[in-house]
């Protein structure tokens, strides 16, 4: 089973040391961030500091003249990642035996709609959320399909994975986040999420439905959780609860549509501009109306689109059984596991969990994240990869 850990540049750029103990894991390949969100980073073994501040989502590389007149376009990091801070460390690591891969973040950028309040999704309150750019819009598209194809497909680079293609929603972990006071359920998570912006009005009633009554049909939804009420349904059939069959058929409807395109028009620009024989990994969630980082997906479609997924399993291996389903031959399902225990990963249990998810059909395994795990986690994961 093939295993790739992710690592920042930050992680790598300025210890001479870090690529042969990455190598050293027994992963065959690196899956390094070329385009990333703001984020606040430890480095336990870094030579010159412990702490990395991303202030803003950026390129980890210097961007190209093709952004050049454009609405949209990527901002290139700051002292966090100088000058071409992904091809150096791409070098260093592929200097040490590793295989290099991309890692794109798309679609949460608190930088891009800070800068451009009119592509962010607006919820049925008139909230806008900054981190997340409605990718209904056409602006938004446009920039998202060529950030795809330029941060992907970086010099020597061997594939990508596209994280955050797909709808976002409320639960972000924005800033110093205070949104947990009330708990909000599959369902509910769904209704904040739905857009309001004017393109996705337009959607909205192409689709049959009055996005005014639709957005006052949240509200009231909505009521009772904000007084304290748990959700009295839980998953997809708890949102149809809340909004009734018809109307959530139909908001599913649109969103879809839009994501489904979204991710054929990306997947399609990454390989134009690839070399042959690149592969194309999406961060994915085999339940169609979930959102995030790895957003939710048909995945009969995305294995259609795609070489392969990259799955969340954090809670246990069982997201990788409808990828599985399909049963798509040479399809990658890669079983994404969190292996820093102060983040709460669990490299003590991931011999186990390497186990399970290859009867579950995973062919690969990806860890999250090298570069923020201590010494003695790193140690476990060693002894876990060298019995797979």
């Amino acid at each position: 089973m093939k295993a790739s850990t992710f690592v920042y540049p930050w992680d790598i750029n300025g210890d001479p040391a870090a690529p042969a103990r990455i190598a050293a894991l027994g992963v065959d390949q690196v899956t390094l961030a070329a385009a990333y969100h703001s984020t606040r980073a430890l480095t336990p073994r870094h030579p010159r500091h412990r702490i990395v501040t991303a202030e803003h989502a950026a390129v980890l590389y210097p961007p190209d003249d093709r952004w050049n007149g454009r609405e949209l376009s990527p901002c290139p990091a700051g002292d966090w990642a100088p000058g071409d801070a992904y091809g150096e460390a791409a070098a260093a690591l592929t200097a040490a035996g590793l295989e290099v891969h991309t890692w794109v973040v798309l679609a949460h950028n608190s930088r891009l709609g800070a800068d451009h309040p009119g592509i962010c999704v607006v919820n049925a309150y008139g909230d806008r959320y900054p981190w997340a750019p409605c990718i209904a819009q056409p602006a938004t598209r446009a920039y998202l399909v060529e950030l795809a194809a330029e941060a992907a497909t970086r010099p020597g680079a061997r594939g990508t994975e596209l994280e955050s293609l797909g709808w976002y929603g409320l639960a972000h972990l924005h800033a110093h986040d205070k949104t947990g006071g009330v708990s909000l359920g599959e369902a509910a998570q769904y209704l904040m999420a739905l857009c309001f912006c004017p393109v996705c009005r337009t959607g909205y009633g192409e689709q049959g439905l009055d996005a005014d009554a639709l957005a006052a049909g949240v509200r009231t939804a909505l009521e009772p959780l904000w007084q304290g009420a748990p959700d009295a349904v839980e998953g997809w059939p708890g949102v149809e609860k809340l909004l009734g069959e018809t109307t959530a058929a139909a908001t599913r409807a649109w969103r879809d549509e839009v994501a489904r395109t979204l991710q054929e028009a990306a997947v399609a620009a990454v390989r134009a501009a690839a070399p042959t024989g690149f592969q194309v990994l999406l961060h994915a969630d085999p339940v169609p109306f979930h959102v995030g980082a790895n957003p939710g997906v048909d995945p009969a479609h995305v294995l259609s689109v795609a070489d392969g997924v990259v799955v969340p399993c954090a809670d246990g291996p069982a997201l990788l059984t409808p990828f599985a389903e399909q049963g798509r031959n040479g399809a990658v399902i890669a079983a994404n596991f969190p292996i820093v225990s102060g983040m709460g990963g669990d490299p003590g249990g991931l011999a186990a969990h390497l186990t399970e998810a290859r009867r579950l059909g995973a062919t690969e395994v990806r860890l999250y994240h090298a570069g923020l795990a201590s010494d003695a986690d790193l140690e476990t994961v060693r002894g876990a990869l060298a019995g797979r």
